[in-house]
């Protein structure tokens, strides 16, 4: 009976530890080398800070357009459920995260609302490989169709 005891509670903390989701927490900078981004104009930031907490996660992408740092500061919730967010001047930004079921990556689906311009779509799908962070980056809009793998290092 000890040895059944001792055998479920080994499974209930693997099964336990094995359901939480990577913690993508950290300051990470881009490496433009390991990129792949694109030749005009990159929608990758120079640095990513990103706070990870229970149901919350939060980015901070600290970037440059035109010789003009700008952050912009993005708050989701990992449950699947609408969250909004400011976007250029009173727009606002939906997004939805969705943890993969492996729970080892997760995508945030973003909609911008472009006035005449129709709609911005895009995607990022955030993953860990070895101490990199990468971000699978994509968008569609009137204006094309836009991707770019942007790999970062942990500061």
């Amino acid at each position: 009976m000890k040895k059944m005891m001792f055998l479920f509670m080994i499974m209930s903390f693997s099964l336990l530890v094995s359901a939480q989701a990577t913690d993508f927490s950290g300051k990470w900078k881009l490496n433009s080398a390991k990129s792949k981004l694109a030749a005009e104009y990159s929608m990758a930031p120079k640095e990513l800070v990103i706070t990870q907490s229970g149901n919350d996660f939060a980015v901070e992408r600290h970037a440059s357009f035109q010789d003009r740092d700008f952050t912009i500061s993005d708050k989701f919730t990992l449950d699947g459920k609408e969250c909004i967010n400011k976007g250029w001047q009173d727009s606002e930004k939906k997004s939805t995260v969705v943890v993969s079921a492996d729970k080892k990556s997760l995508k945030i689906t973003t909609t911008l609302a472009m006035g005449n311009n129709g709609t911005m779509t895009w995607t990022e799908n955030f993953k860990i490989d070895g101490k990199n962070l990468v971000v699978e980056a994509s968008s569609t809009s009137s204006f094309g169709d836009r991707s770019e793998t942007m790999v970062f290092d942990p500061e």
